[in-house]
Order: C-alpha cells, then sequence, then structure tokens
C-alpha cells in the first residue's frame, strides 16, 4: 500500500513537472560573455534580461513562464555557431538577442535558419547579415553602408581631413566598416595612403612607424575597443596626435581605460546611442545600476530593445495561436512582420531582409577619457 502511495506521489510530480516544463518559454542571449569583449558582451545579455523581467507578469497572466538563458559565443564564429547549435535543439528557446559581432552572427543565423529560429540584433552592422535575405536575421541598429559613410562624412565635414590611413581588423566587421569608409573618401576625391588589416594585439609599432612617415590628417580603424585602445596608447606615446575615427567597435567604457593618458581625440560613430541621448531611458539607466551594480551603456539599452522586440513578437504570436505556445516559424514571422513601439530607441518595424527600416546613428568624442555626444545622423537603409 505505501509503495503504491509512493508511486503516485510520484507520478504526481513527475506530471507537474511536464505541466511546467510545456509553459515555460526561453529566450537565449547570444554575446561574448567572456573573453577581451565580454563588456559589450555582457552588457547586451543584461540589458536582455530586464526586458525579460519586465515581461514576466505579462507571460504569467496567459499561463507561461519566460526566461533568459545567456549564451557565451567568446566573439568566435565556431564558438558562436556551436552556441547556436545548441539553441536550435532546446525546443523551447523561441528566439535569441544577438549577436554582438557581425562575424558571429553570419554562421549563427545560418545555423539556426532552418529551425525558424529569430534573431534580433542590438549590434551587427556589416550588409551581409542581412544581404542574404534569412527569415530569421534582423537588426534594430543601422548597416556598413550607412555607418560607414557617415564617419567618412565626419572625417571630412568636421575634421577637415585631406589625409586618411584606414585600418581595419580583419574581421567581417572591420573590413566592410573600411571598405565602406574608403569608398565614400575616395569619392569625394580625399587620399586614402592605406587600407590596412591587422590582427596585431599588442605591438603596432611597425605601423605606428609608417604612420608617422605618412602624416595623415585622420585615422580610421575599423575594429573593436581592446585592440583600438592598445594602439591609440601606442599612437599616442610615438607623439602622434592626430584624430583617431572608429565605429560602433569602440563603443566601451574600456576603450579609455585602455588607451589611458592617450584617451584623446577620439571619435566613433555608434549605432547603439549613449543613454544621456535616450530621453526614455532614464528609469532604464536606474534599474541597471540597482540590478548589476554598475552603469548601462548604449549597448545594455539596445539589448534591452532587442529583447522587447523578440519578446512583444512572441506575445503577437501567441496570441495568433489562440493563446496556446506558438511555433518557432510563427514567431519568425510575428517579429519580421510586427511594429514596435514604446522602446528605448523608437519604433522598430522590419524590411523584408530584416533590416530596420529608420534608426540613427550618433558619432560620440573622447577627450581627456570622457565620453560625450558630438552629433546624431538619422539613416535609413537603401531597400525600404
Amino acid at each position: 500500500m505505501k509503495k503504491t502511495a509512493l508511486s503516485l506521489t510520484m507520478i504526481a510530480a513527475l506530471a507537474l513537472g511536464s505541466a511546467s516544463a510545456q509553459t515555460t518559454i526561453k529566450i537565449a542571449s547570444l554575446s561574448p560573455l567572456s573573453g577581451g569583449q565580454s563588456d559589450l558582451g555582457t552588457q547586451i545579455k543584461n540589458g536582455a534580461q530586464l526586458a525579460v523581467n519586465q515581461y514576466k507578469a505579462q507571460f504569467k497572466k496567459l499561463g507561461f513562464d519566460i526566461q533568459l538563458v545567456g549564451y557565451d559565443d567568446q566573439a568566435d564564429p565556431a564558438t558562436g555557431t556551436a552556441a547556436a547549435r545548441k539553441i536550435a535543439a532546446d525546443r523551447q528557446i523561441l528566439a535569441v538577442v544577438g549577436t554582438l559581432n557581425s562575424g558571429v552572427a553570419i554562421p549563427s543565423s545560418a545555423a539556426l535558419v532552418a529551425s525558424h529560429v529569430a534573431l534580433v540584433s542590438p549590434a551587427n552592422t556589416a550588409n551581409q547579415v542581412t544581404d542574404r535575405g534569412l527569415s530569421n536575421m534582423n537588426r534594430i541598429v543601422a548597416r556598413d553602408d550607412a555607418q560607414g559613410p557617415a564617419g567618412a562624412n565626419f572625417i571630412m565635414g568636421t575634421l577637415k581631413a585631406k589625409k586618411v590611413y584606414v585600418l581595419n581588423d580583419k574581421t567581417a566587421y572591420g573590413e566592410g566598416l573600411a571598405r565602406e569608409v574608403e569608398k565614400a573618401l575616395k569619392a569625394k576625391s580625399v587620399q586614402v595612403v592605406a587600407n590596412e588589416g591587422t590582427e596585431e594585439k599588442s605591438d603596432f609599432s611597425s605601423i605606428v612607424a609608417k604612420i608617422k612617415l605618412q602624416r595623415p590628417d585622420a585615422i580610421y580603424f575599423g575594429g573593436i575597443y581592446n585592440q583600438v585602445g592598445v594602439f591609440i596608447k601606442q599612437l599616442r606615446e610615438a607623439g602622434i596626435n592626430a584624430p583617431v575615427v572608429g565605429g560602433d567597435g569602440l563603443d566601451s567604457s574600456e576603450l579609455a581605460t585602455i588607451a589611458g593618458a592617450g584617451a584623446n581625440n577620439i571619435y566613433f560613430t555608434t549605432v547603439a546611442a549613449p543613454i544621456e541621448a535616450l530621453p526614455a531611458a532614464k528609469t532604464f539607466a536606474a534599474s541597471y545600476q540597482k540590478t548589476f551594480g554598475k552603469p548601462a551603456q548604449g549597448f545594455g539599452a539596445f539589448g534591452y530593445d532587442a529583447a522587447k522586440v523578440v519578446l512583444q513578437g512572441i506575445l503577437n504570436a501567441i496570441k495568433t495561436n489562440g493563446g496556446k505556445v506558438p511555433s518557432r516559424t510563427q514567431v519568425e514571422g510575428a517579429i519580421r512582420k510586427g511594429t514596435f513601439v514604446g522602446l528605448l530607441s523608437g519604433t522598430v518595424n522590419f524590411n523584408s531582409v530584416g533590416d530596420r527600416k529608420a534608426g540613427t546613428l550618433y558619432v560620440m568624442n573622447v577627450t581627456g577619457g570622457k565620453y560625450k555626444l558630438a552629433t546624431s545622423i538619422p539613416v535609413k537603409p537603401a531597400k525600404q
């Protein structure tokens, strides 16, 4: 008799566990949580977590528990693709917030497209991310073919440079940006003395020596803060004070820390607005500080916005599915076709390939290690 009662208890517990599993919906974040770019990657994950926290009550009312699962791609395409396969295997994950790096987004989204797992990127700018026309790949930030010319126009218009040395980090992101900058500069007859790729991380002496000989009016570096910060430090130590301009890969408080006393005369375009440039972000910033014990940065805010697009997309799909757990395909369609309001960065909707129909680029200046907004530029993709 006792044995039978125990069996019934176990059966009930198993049934309860099964019911709980059926009502759990997950979203994933995919970004670097370790390594040299973890500062930005953690911002994305944390921003997404705040959005999930905010939406929990709405999902609970419908009988669902919403959870975030953070995956570390280490800013590495192979690691990101392996994580994407794990995401595809977990049927409770309906969509992904990520990635930080275009070079990771391209293979990861390809690995997820057959499973119809939608991605909403808060950071990817390479044209190829959406030019492939995948049904699952979306982004809420501007493309390289908007960001590159914006950087070039700033170099020509504000900095009045006539001679520019261009560098890139040999990634899809850095090469794409540098290519767009070079093209825009040459179109206006600005002399581009080099477009040099480098994977160097610690000793830039040979490049610095070449720059010293060329004496450019400005330097453009398509790369990420952990590499560019070291370059700037060594450049300034060599007595070269020419302005250094880059893309949103420089958008980290760590840039000034790494560059040290050399953190002057630096400019970067960024797709992720500084918190102070987003009027709606005060509450978010306070919540981020309280929850994680550190200040929110632009990619934290855009991680939050990307997650809100994902979460609202899932809610829309639940509604059209009669209140039941939607399929990944239904979520994928709801995200691509939806209009998402109430975001920190404004209203989001996507064109047929997953580009945001209207966005903003911000130009930041770093002087004395302090960051301030120089200007903002509205942008649209060529294809609407």
